[in-house]
């Protein structure tokens, strides 16, 4: 589940590099999990843009597809929920690699 992290700039720009996986719930969901100095960068930031529960808005693009969501807090860290559409469109399969670039949206 847990992956290479690492910050991209000093903006509000972040890029992780983790493997997908799937949380079952009422319908299953695929994620990937930002951890350690990574996290802890984005919640030195979040306080700007969070809104309830601690959900964080981003813009992520992953390949050529972008998309908005909310990064889930978990565990001291974030989940990053993959939308189906992308991961149609950019191939992605339950236990793949991927790298996110992610950006905070403002609220």
């Amino acid at each position: 589940m847990v992956g290479v992290s690492r910050r991209a700039t000093n903006a509000g720009e972040f890029t992780v590099r983790a493997k997908v996986f799937e949380w079952r719930g009422p319908a299953p969901y695929h994620f990937v999990a930002i951890t350690g100095e990574l996290a802890d960068d984005i919640r030195d930031r979040a306080a700007s843009v969070t809104y309830g529960w601690g959900m964080i808005p981003v813009t992520c693009r992953i390949g050529d597809t972008s998309f908005t969501t909310s990064l889930w807090p978990k565990d001291g860290g974030y989940y990053v929920p993959l939308k189906d559409a992308v991961r149609a469109a950019q191939h992605i399969r339950l236990g793949s690699t991927v790298t996110v670039h992610l950006k905070l949206r403002p609220r």
